[in-house]
């Protein structure tokens, strides 16, 4: 794996900032003072925001700061429904053409976030299970769904992140990544594909779930306003 570039680990440092919630959905992310407050001029800074501009988490705006996004439940929907499709085929593909050796090492991924579920911090064990889900993508040996499946990644790495982060669901989680790494050590096609698909039905629950919340949550802030204002 090649070392990243100086904008890419600005980057990295501002997507886990979004993810964590210390910069919040609308925040101004300021070129200058971000740059400032890490030691880095504002040339590697205004490529970060442009990688990150790309996957959906900064919107950029002509003569003003970008601001960290807040994409619409429809929106992420639209994502997730693609995601799958693709990495239900992923999965179908990886039966036929993973080496052994790929296999293993899936099959190392989830062994390790099964021995670090209940200990590791949880940004760092999302960005685990994304490894073990693109692991998945690139034992398929096609570039142009890797290619795809990675944007889709990319613009769904928050909504990914608050539905991973929503509930408790450690059994169902390493259960079904034990599901998917079974069914790729048999070859098993069938039995790799159903345990994919419960693990992103799940996603796209968990996904509503928290969108319907937000929404309750936004409308008791509208009627505390509006009793206190009358």
């Amino acid at each position: 794996m090649s070392e990243q570039t100086l904008p890419e680990q600005i980057a990295n440092r501002l997507r886990r900032d979004i993810l964590r919630g210390e910069l919040e959905p609308g925040t101004q992310v300021k070129e200058r003072d971000h740059a400032s407050a890490m030691g880095v001029s504002r040339t590697p800074m205004r490529e970060a925001i442009r990688i990150l501009a790309k996957e959906g988490l900064l919107l950029l705006r002509p003569a003003r700061s970008p601001i960290v996004a807040e994409p619409s439940y429809e929106s992420v929907a639209q994502n997730v429904e693609v995601m799958t499709a693709l990495e239900l085929l992923s999965a179908r593909l990886a039966c036929d053409r993973a080496s052994d050796t790929e296999i293993e090492q899936i099959a190392a991924l989830a062994d390790r976030m099964a021995e670090s579920y209940d200990t590791m911090d949880k940004l760092d064990l999302f960005e685990l299970d994304m490894a073990f889900h693109r692991a998945i993508t690139d034992a398929a040996k096609n570039p142009v769904l890797a290619e795809m499946h990675q944007a889709l990644v990319a613009r769904l790495w928050r909504a990914r992140y608050l539905s991973a982060t929503r509930k408790s669901a450690r059994e169902r989680v390493l259960r079904q990544h034990e599901g998917i790494v079974a069914g790729l050590r048999a070859r098993d096609a069938n039995k790799v594909t159903e345990n994919v698909r419960a693990h992103l039905v799940h996603l796209m629950l968990n996904v509503k779930d928290f969108f319907s919340n937000a929404g309750d949550l936004s409308a008791k802030g509208r009627d505390n306003t509006d009793k206190s204002g009358s």
